[in-house]
């Protein structure tokens, strides 16, 4: 029940909102990006926060799916809705194909490792231009409908995206209290000793790989068919620290924790610039405070802050009943 009720508590949150500030353009049009950046941080945090596998080459497997998406209905006719499968299946036979021998690899040589085939993927992107539109990008892509509903408004794209987002946060919660969970807990301590718990851990690393592409690639479809447009700049390196700092913001194993980590990343910047010039020192501050202070992240460091003050709370209650207590005895005494 208590990993449930954050659960209703977000999705409250999402339905609530839009009623709350109808046309509203940090709920309706920042919420459409913050939703996304959430399901993206979730997966990642999957494969970083709970197996412990570095990456920062996330944003190729959202870009794969997006072009997947963008270059199947705009060129050649499809639907979109079977784009968004197909995406899913090539973006999860290449994780499984490069998990193996990337996987094998640990600390900073992972770290490499997935950061090359970012860039791969980012330059093959950009070279194919006969096919991906090349730098300039793809654009005319049609949006989504379904029995005749057409996703063609920042309010409406704010529903699916959110739905999205808590199928996703159900998902990664079932799947961290499950053995699978468990397993990805101990190999994240070590992976030595959960292979002598008996934990096939090159199969358990290559599982989570695969399942945070496969929510990336659906995240990229649904990003292609919301934005109508495609290009290079949104799969970039750039953008893939960007993730990882979401991750590692709101705090690592912790899926609420990616959540916070991906809105806060993302409204921020639209708040600060009324500073104009000095917005980046102020997002940087902001940044270096938070991991100085809260160096667990910001979800886990507030949920610590608040047992260490109900803790100190319970303690000066039971030590002012211990005095009234210590009183009434010596009052007692001086009637007696």
């Amino acid at each position: 029940m208590k990993r449930l009720s954050g659960f209703f508590l977000l999705a409250v949150a999402i339905i609530v909102l839009p009623f709350i500030f109808p046309d509203n353009y940090f709920v309706t049009v920042v919420g459409v990006s913050a939703g996304l950046h959430a399901i993206l941080a979730v997966s990642l945090n999957l494969l970083m926060g709970y197996a412990g596998q570095i990456s920062l080459g996330h944003a190729a497997f959202f870009g794969i799916g997006a072009y997947t998406s963008a270059i199947l209905t705009t060129r050649y006719g499809w639907n979109p809705w079977p784009t968004i499968l197909v995406g899913a299946a090539f973006t999860g036979i290449l994780a499984y194909i490069v998990a193996r021998p990337i996987l094998k690899l640990k600390g900073h040589y992972l770290a490499m490792a997935t950061l090359g085939l970012g860039i791969i993927v980012h330059i093959f992107i950009v070279q194919l231009g006969w096919l991906t539109g090349g730098p300039d990008g793809l654009g005319g892509i049609p949006t989504l409908s379904l029995f005749g509903w057409e996703v063609d408004s920042d309010a409406r794209w704010y529903m699916v995206i959110g739905t999205l987002l808590l199928i996703v946060v159900w998902l990664a919660l079932n799947i961290i209290d499950s053995r699978s969970g468990r397993a990805l807990r101990a190999l994240h301590g070590s992976e030595v000793a959960a292979e002598m718990m008996g934990i096939n851990t090159a199969a358990t690393k290559t599982g989570v790989f695969v399942l945070a592409a496969l929510i990336a690639s659906v995240a990229g479809s649904v990003f292609a068919h919301q934005q109508a447009f495609v290009s290079p700049d949104s799969f970039s390196f750039f953008f893939s620290i960007e993730l990882v700092t979401m991750v590692v913001l709101g705090g690592m194993a912790s899926t609420y924790g990616a959540v916070l980590g991906a809105i806060i990343l993302t409204f921020l910047p639209e708040l600060l610039v009324v500073f104009e010039d000095y917005e980046v020192m102020i997002f940087g501050g902001i940044l270096m405070g938070t991991m100085i202070f809260l160096p667990q992240g910001l979800f886990v460091g507030l949920q610590e802050l608040l047992r260490k003050l109900t803790r100190r709370r319970q303690r000066a209650a039971q030590a002012a009943q211990a005095t009234e207590a210590t009183k009434q005895k010596e009052d007692n005494h001086g009637v007696a």
